[in-house]
């Protein structure tokens, strides 16, 4: 996907915070330590550092939402990671977006921490974000 095709799903998809530009897209695809996981109508954007691992982004367009796209993305991920020797994959997580966290805790992440005032909404707003993580080893 090209960061312009980024921006604009994440735009379709992120109700709770503000969507990123294509050029902040294109300059986090130019940092060799992200990788990006896609499909058609999905995406997951990661930070490899190394033993660990930062969800930045993941958005599914919302008409293909509850389809199996992110979940498949995931496991690239978690498979990827592993043979990265990452022992831990954190992310942060609107606190009000609470299907996002079932999805997380799905997958085996768990609450780890808060983050007052985290995430911008499209308003103008701050809302808390929650940290969640996953151990790989």
């Amino acid at each position: 996907m090209t960061p312009e095709a980024l921006a604009a799903l994440q735009a379709r998809a992120y109700n709770d915070m503000a969507p990123w530009s294509a050029a902040a897209f294109e300059g986090l695809l130019r940092d060799p330590h992200v990788h990006l996981f896609e499909s058609d109508a999905a995406f997951l954007l990661v930070r490899f550092v190394l033993d660990e691992a930062e969800i930045l982004a993941l958005a599914t367009d919302p008409g293909h939402q509850r389809r199996g796209q992110a979940s498949n993305l995931i496991r690239q991920l978690h498979d990827q990671a592993a043979r990265a020797g990452i022992a831990q994959i954190f992310l942060e997580v609107a606190a009000p977006n609470t299907p996002a966290q079932a999805f997380y805790a799905h997958h085996g992440y768990a609450l780890t921490g808060l983050r007052k005032g985290y995430f911008r909404q499209p308003d103008g707003t701050r809302t808390d974000a929650l940290l969640m993580s996953r151990a790989l080893t």
